[in-house]
């Protein structure tokens, strides 16, 4: 069984790879660490071997992990990737550094009142459902351009919408994501040119099986789990 720095190394090889051959530059990307249901043995094992950025779904495990790393915290970038609840907004600009996942105005009005109270801004991704598919949350593709002017008309100085978060549908071979990703470029695309005053500048999509398509598609963040911790206990 490969190491956790075997697997890291490895992943960042296949990331050049990808950004090479789609004439981009490996700085423009982001690997995010996905550690939920992972141990902080396995956190500080990759973060031994340069890792910064990690990924987490569950507002209260990330708490415990973060609790645990005391003074090493400071060297993470903690991103949120989950469904959040408005709820746990509070808690989420508490710990976290970046939350990609943003589907409805009322989250975005609640992590932007909470951050404004703890004198942040909290850079943020809106979530599509890229597939409309009735399983996964997200803002469908043709309510995307509605729901930024609506965004646009609130006051939202907390929170920085800097692109977007998809879940391409799932199936067993990586390669029919391609036209997810793609789709999702050119959504993005369409904003930035409909919306001059936003700065789109990430897509965030790719996990462990797809992320180098997402790389050639444009993806700027990726979110790489498995393939880097192994596969998660069930919760």
């Amino acid at each position: 069984m490969s190491s956790i720095t075997e697997n890291l190394d490895r992943i960042r090889e296949e990331i050049a790879q990808a950004a090479s051959r789609s004439g981009r530059k490996l700085g423009d990307i982001t690997l995010v660490a996905v550690s939920k249901r992972k141990p902080v043995s396995a956190i500080l094992d990759a973060l031994s071997h340069g890792q910064r950025v990690f990924g987490e779904n569950y507002v209260q495990e990330a708490a415990g992990k973060i609790e645990e790393l005391g003074d090493r915290r400071s060297e993470i970038s903690w991103h949120y990737i989950g469904h959040l609840q408005r709820n746990k907004a509070k808690k989420a600009v508490e710990l976290f550094d970046f939350i990609e996942a943003v589907d409805s105005i009322r989250l975005l009005k609640a992590l932007s009142r909470h951050a404004q109270q703890a004198q942040k801004v909290m850079p943020v991704l809106l979530q599509v459902n890229i597939g409309v598919e009735e399983s996964k949350a997200g803002i469908l593709p043709s309510d995307l351009e509605p729901f930024v002017e609506k965004m646009l008309a609130e006051e939202l100085s907390g929170v920085d919408v800097q692109g977007l978060m998809i879940l391409p549908p799932w199936s067993p071979e990586p390669e029919d994501s391609r036209r997810w990703f793609g789709k999702a470029r050119k959504l993005r695309d369409s904003l930035s040119e409909r919306f001059g005053e936003l700065d789109l500048r990430h897509l965030s999509m790719g996990m462990s099986g797809d992320f180098q398509i997402a790389i050639e598609e444009g993806a700027t963040i990726v979110r790489v789990g498995t393939a880097l911790f192994g596969a998660r206990e069930p919760r």
